[in-house]
Order: C-alpha cells, then structure tokens, then sequence
C-alpha cells in the first residue's frame, strides 16, 4: 500500500483500535522492518511487541546475531510504540546496551514500553529477549513528534 493510501483510511475513535489501524498502516509500508522478518505481534498507546528469527544472513562474524540488526530490531519496536497515537513521530535519539549474544534459530522479541510523554518528546525503553526469557539487549530511544498523522486525513487536509 503506497504511503498515499494511508491517508484515505478511516481513524477509529477507540484509542487502541487506532493503534492496531496505525500497526497496520505502517507496516504496510515499511519494507525494511518485513525484510527483517520482523512480526508485529502487539500494538497498543505507546507500547508495542515485536518477533524476528534470527536469520543465517544475520549473524557476524563471531556466528552471533550481528548487533546492527539487533538495534534495527528494537528501532522498529520503537518506532511503533511511538506513533501508535497516530502522530507521526520520528527518533531525536537512540542507545543501545547488549547484553549477551542471540544465534542462529532464535526467537527474538522486542518489547518497546514509553516512559515519558510530554509536549512532542517522548522516551520509550525496548528490551530484546530470546525465546527463553534472557535478556539481549536494552534499548533507550528519545522520540519527537512531527507534523501529520499515520493514517487518515490529517485536519489541515
């Protein structure tokens, strides 16, 4: 669906109906976070839960999964928490803390949490897991909002 479309979709009046709508939309268009295999399993105001297979193709050259892709994993999780109230919102900022190594097969979750919101900032915490509950990553992300909407014709429109 072409970025175009997301406008001419209607904006549910429920709050966590308008973040599945958004989960949805943005997902939709964005070719990256699918590349990755990435999963959008939960979406809700200002949370979001997301799940990737680790690949063959994302392992370094120590066999583990490559650090790029780990912090691209949890800058997806991010970035759907974020704009889950439909304000399209951009990174100001990110940190990453890894924690211990994931491999090849492995389940991964990233579970993107915001901390603060006020005016057009926010923060949102990320923690990467595996599929047995450790933990891989920490991830602090600082988020501003932007002019427009996700999805739907903003008011000016």
């Amino acid at each position: 669906m072409p970025r175009s479309a997301l406008a001419t979709l209607d904006i549910p009046a429920d709050p966590q109906a308008l973040a599945q709508a958004v989960g949805q939309g943005m997902y939709s268009i964005d070719p990256a976070t699918q590349a990755m295999g990435i999963v959008l399993e939960m979406i809700a105001p200002g949370e979001a839960r997301m799940r990737m297979t680790v690949r063959r193709d994302m392992l370094n050259g120590h066999q583990t999964c490559h650090g790029g892709f780990l912090f691209a994993f949890a800058d997806s999780a991010f970035a759907f928490a974020c704009n889950a109230r439909n304000q399209n919102t951009v990174a100001a900022g990110c940190t990453i803390d890894f924690l211990a190594p994931g491999f090849e097969g492995d389940v991964l979750t990233a579970y993107a949490k915001e901390r603060s919101l006020a005016g057009r900032t926010g923060i949102y915490d990320v923690t990467v897991t595996n599929q047995d509950g450790k933990s891989l990553a920490l991830f602090r992300g600082r988020s501003y909002r932007i002019k427009g909407q996700v999805i739907g014709q903003t008011p000016e429109a």
